[in-house]
């Protein structure tokens, strides 16, 4: 069809002559309704976006046991896996204000132990009783997980458990 022709029937219906594919021989073009169609362009490229990072925080106390930190370490691992950042926050209670010092021991082995999946994004920083710490992943192909939970196998029998519980 002919350029004038396109032209007047798309006035005629109220709508837009639109170029599709001008690379193409002979160009392509539709009649459409441009506002529409700028619309449902933007939709598709808003879709296409990744999510944002999200910020998820793991709390620590001073006097935390081992047990405990290695599964709140495994938690940072997991959000750190997944590309969110992870703030690092630890309490102060009481008489615990008066060692600080091992706190900041606390947060900085926090983030040596967390160094192969993130980077430290803002440093530990004391704000009245809380110690704060940012962590952002590494990129994806440098990370790697020291703390992932051990898979079971199906050669070890599960702990018996007697139904008095004793």
């Amino acid at each position: 069809m002919k350029l004038t022709d396109a032209l007047r029937k798309a006035q005629s219906l109220g709508l837009d002559l639109v170029e599709v594919a001008p690379t193409a021989a002979p160009p392509v073009c539709k009649i459409i309704d441009f506002g529409k169609f700028r619309y449902d362009i933007s939709k598709h490229t808003k879709d296409k976006k990744p999510p944002s990072a999200k910020l998820k925080e793991i709390k620590f106390r001073v006097n935390i046991d081992d047990h405990d930190y290695l599964t709140k370490i495994r938690h940072a691992e997991e959000f750190l896996d997944r590309g969110n950042k992870v703030r690092v926050q630890l309490q102060f209670r009481g008489r615990e204000m008066a060692h600080q010092e091992f706190g900041m021991q606390l947060v900085l082995k926090v983030s040596d132990d967390l160094s192969s999946m993130s980077q430290v994004e803002m440093d530990p920083k004391i704000t009245g009783r809380n110690v704060t710490m940012t962590l952002a992943p590494l990129p994806a192909n440098r990370r790697k997980r020291r703390f992932a939970p051990q898979p079971r196998t199906d050669d070890e029998p599960e702990p018996a458990v007697s139904p008095t519980g004793t």
